[in-house]
């Protein structure tokens, strides 16, 4: 049940827009342990000046393609499943859509079911997952 957030500069086609989000949802069923039609994403496209990063804190240099990916998960996943997802987003990225893995930043954050209502403002059950 993870929830993304896609930030990324201004300029893509809505073609480019839906293929990223299709290699990231691909990427989160293959190795991320989430079910293939578990897809919930916020694609925010921003001006330059929107967007401050360091271009060379911890990567080999960002470019203005930098691309965010804000995941948020419910469960927890292993060391290895994280690991192979960062792995498979980014080499999928590149060879699909040119993007550089330097400017590619994935972070992940976890927390309860007790901290999603998915409607009718009913907490998420841990019985229901």
């Amino acid at each position: 049940m993870p929830f993304t957030r896609i930030t990324l500069r201004q300029g893509y086609s809505e073609a480019a827009l839906h293929q990223i989000s299709t290699l990231l949802q691909q990427a989160l069923v293959a190795e991320f342990d989430v079910p293939e039609h578990d897809c919930f994403q916020v694609i925010e496209m921003l001006p330059a000046g929107q967007r401050v990063f360091d271009r060379h804190y911890l990567s080999g240099g960002r470019s203005d393609n930098f691309v965010l990916f804000q995941v948020t998960a419910g469960r927890p996943r292993t060391r290895q499943q994280k690991q192979r997802f960062y792995h498979s987003l980014c080499t999928t990225l590149q060879a699909e859509m040119a993007i550089d893995p330097d400017d590619v930043m994935i972070i992940i954050q976890f927390n309860s079911t007790e901290e999603w209502s998915f409607s009718g403002g009913r907490m998420l059950a841990q019985e229901a997952l």
